[in-house]
């Protein structure tokens, strides 16, 4: 496998082997031709209405059915055939990708009681370490705080070495317990997001007890010995926390509580202050919270804030007050209220609602309050608030100090701090800044670059512009984009190629993150542009209801406007437009290439959610119960007609359509591999033109597609080979 050298290795490779390349692609297109599957005729009916699915049958929930095994292997290996006239290209993508990463570092330590905890990374290696290092026991947490290198590190687990067992590994969590002895950690070895829980001696690694199975990866110590963690039902909902005592037999364990409403699922979060678990059940629409007193454990959980629909909680601790997140259909933005541990009725506003303004998140402090915010731009924005000495009474927070940042659009991340610590950390990007940690003195308002992510290659930030630009959807609506684009490469005269992605679901915000690998399609002079759609949260709570239930088709619509906004805007033509969106967003791609076909050149659908109405019709399938307060309830006949209409492998019609990639996960436990696969059959049987429609099922992974970093970065390569060729911009082969 290539994937194991370095990047100057590679490149002399891709040299060495471009000739033959380029004979067997063209003995691998002439034999190629599309798989056509079988059809089955099923039928359906509800309110009188009659669907036919022809390819029905390519649902195997074991996912062991020889016929449907062999048919999946035959699309990977028509795509393989199509795609190896332009491997000389995907190789030298996935070298020039691999060649920006500083392969050998370390992330930004984190100071923990006597340690500094970090990973570590290692040249040509896929997984991460998670290393320890003694501190200086009088050292004071400031913002140039240093780790020193005097003493020795310590590695607690080597990813490298579990994952030479499985083709798919991923720890989902690492937590040491608060005596610094025990690590607990959860991994998943299908991609399935089923996890088993080990833990070891922090300094031996030998293992404490047997693992724990068949959980997710929600856990967290209860002292130094006990955990709490949560499971889940036949459908993947997590409904079940448990009481793990270390060395006793999971089948003893206690059930602290059963989620038994199939509308809700359950979370587990600790304190800043270490002092109460919070398990949170929540549907889409609500959320309530039961705390548990890590000392008094016996008393089992307790209910903080109890269920009331349409209110939405979320709680923080510190010295004898809760804090309390709480969104409700009046204070849809969020408010933030205080109460005293003994009477969760006896409420202080700290932060009322405001129309303009969400709140996103809090992170307490010993002294200080921070709160995640979206402005009315859609933009993060960070504000720190001192609090009065526990004892003293709260009132209403005044003349916060907000984090300044840099870029005209980016993305900030909350990163773990120390709660006894004036010290906020975050991480910070944009489409053309590195992932950055920050450590940020609440007191003094000073920031401190503690790490930026090495890029190699020559890399220049000032060479690359990010702007916001707004369209105008059909209603009205003012809907943001996010750009990034090379400064001395693109004109701007509608020559020049352009990659629209999109989400637009789940209320989830798509910042502009900084992307490594999305620099070898900038240095080609594409422009890259996020449609930040109805759907999503970048605008607040009601930017997200007018792109769900019966407003979905807003998401699809503010697509389409932004992709024509930046046509018109001479960003790029028709002939010079792909699209890209996962999961939800892979509906979304779905959705617009059934209604709009002629607007784009090529689309790329990862994981994507296409067979929504038969989906949400079916509650044996892992997680449709839980989506009813997403999409609609298809039960209902208005919600039905309405999701047929969008739905799109419903909507597959006769016309031309763009080039298509389409990729799936085997094991994935979010969307089912054969939503895609089927959609991919009706494409191929009822689509009228000759252009590309690939698909790629990975058959070991899950939703989140191969675990190690640098297959990930193969996946990079591979989907910028695809636009490039769909856009004919494929260089010929070096010969010789």
């Amino acid at each position: 496998m290539i994937t194991l050298f370095p990047a100057a290795q590679i490149r002399l490779g891709v040299a060495c082997v471009r000739l033959s390349q380029r004979f067997r692609s063209k003995a691998s297109m002439a034999k190629a031709s599309p798989p056509v599957a079988k059809k089955v005729k099923h039928e359906m009916e509800m309110f009188g209405d009659v669907r036919v699915d022809n390819y029905y049958w390519l649902r195997d929930d074991s996912r062991s059915n020889p016929e449907i095994l062999s048919h999946l292997q035959q699309e990977n290996a028509y795509t393989d055939a199509i795609i190896s006239e332009t491997k000389h290209l995907e190789d030298e993508i996935y070298a020039e990708i691999r060649g920006r990463i500083k392969e050998d570092d370390i992330s930004a330590p984190i100071r923990k009681g006597l340690y500094y905890y970090y990973e570590r990374t290692l040249e040509g290696k896929e997984y991460v370490q998670h290393c320890r290092r003694l501190a200086q026991e009088d050292a004071v947490p400031s913002v140039d705080d240093i780790m020193a290198t005097a003493p020795p590190e310590h590695v607690i687990l080597d990813e490298n070495l579990k994952a030479k067992e499985h083709a798919f590994y991923k720890v989902g969590a690492f937590k040491v317990s608060p005596n610094h002895k025990l690590v607990a950690y959860a991994e998943d070895t299908k991609g399935d997001e089923i996890y088993t829980i080990h833990v070891i001696d922090a300094e031996t690694r030998s293992p404490v007890g047997e693992p724990l199975v068949g959980v997710t990866d929600n856990i967290e110590w209860v002292g130094d010995e006990a955990l709490l963690y949560v499971t889940m039902d036949e459908i993947l909902r997590p409904d079940k926390v448990w009481f793990h005592k270390l060395h006793t037999n999971q089948s003893t364990d206690s059930c602290f509580y059963h989620e038994k409403d199939d509308m809700f699922s359950l979370d587990l979060e600790a304190s800043e202050s270490k002092k109460y678990l919070f398990v949170g059940s929540e549907s889409k629409t609500t959320r309530c919270i039961f705390y548990l007193e890590i000392s008094k454990p016996e008393k089992g959980l307790m209910v903080l804030t109890p269920r009331s629909e349409g209110i939405d909680t979320s709680v923080s601790h510190r010295g004898n007050h809760f804090f309390i997140k709480r969104r409700s259909n009046e204070a849809y933005n969020s408010e933030l209220v205080a109460c005293p541990l003994n009477d969760v009725n006896a409420t202080t506003m700290l932060l009322p609602h405001r129309e303009s303004v969400k709140i996103q998140d809090i992170r307490l402090f010993s002294d200080h309050l921070v709160v995640y915010e979206r402005g009315e731009k859609g933009l993060p924005q960070v504000t720190c608030y001192s609090l009065p000495a526990v004892g003293e009474p709260l009132e209403s927070l005044q003349g916060g100090q907000t984090v300044d940042f840099i870029d005209p659009v980016y993305s900030v991340e909350p990163e773990e701090s120390q709660f006894s610590s004036t010290i906020l950390r975050f991480s910070y990007s944009s489409l053309r800044t590195p992932p950055s940690t920050y450590d940020y003195d609440m007191n003094t308002g000073v920031s401190v670059l503690k790490k930026v992510e090495t890029i190699l290659g020559g890399f220049d930030s000032s060479k690359y512009v990010t702007k916001r630009e707004w369209a105008i959807a059909k209603d009205g609506t003012h809907v943001p984009i996010s750009i990034a684009y090379r400064k001395d490469l693109v004109k701007l005269d509608g020559s020049d190629p352009l990659l629209l992605y999109g989400y637009g679901s789940y209320e989830m915000c798509v910042d502009p993150r900084f992307k490594a690998s999305r620099l070898s399609l900038l240095d080609r002079g594409f422009t890259y542009a996020i449609a930040h759609i109805r759907g999503g949260g970048e605008m607040g709570r009601k930017w997200y209801e007018n792109g769900k239930y019966l407003h979905k088709k807003n998401t699809f619509t503010d697509f389409i406007d932004c992709a024509e906004y930046l046509i018109e805007k001479k960003y790029c033509t028709k002939e010079k437009l792909c699209i890209e969106g996962r999961s939800a967003g892979g509906l979304l791609i779905g959705a617009v290439v059934n209604m709009r076909p002629d607007l784009f050149k090529g689309a790329i659908a990862g994981v994507p959610f296409v067979d929504v109405l038969t989906t949400m019709l079916d509650p044996t399938i892992p997680l449709t119960t839980a989506e009813w307060e997403e999409w609609g309830d298809p039960r209902k006949e208005e919600f039905y007609y309405y999701m047929k209409s969008y739905s799109p492998v419903d909507n597959v019609k006769a016309q031309n359509y763009p080039a298509i990639l389409i990729t799936a996960g085997l094991n994935d436990s979010r969307v089912q591999y054969f939503e895609p696969a089927k959609f991919v059959a009706k494409l191929r049987e009822m689509k009228t033109d000759k252009n590309l429609l690939l698909f790629k099922c990975e058959m070991g992974a899950g939703h989140f597609s191969k675990s190690g970093r640098f297959e990930k970065l193969q996946e990079d390569a591979f989907t910028h080979t695809f636009i490039l060729k769909v856009l004919n911009m494929v260089p010929a082969p070096l010969r010789g």
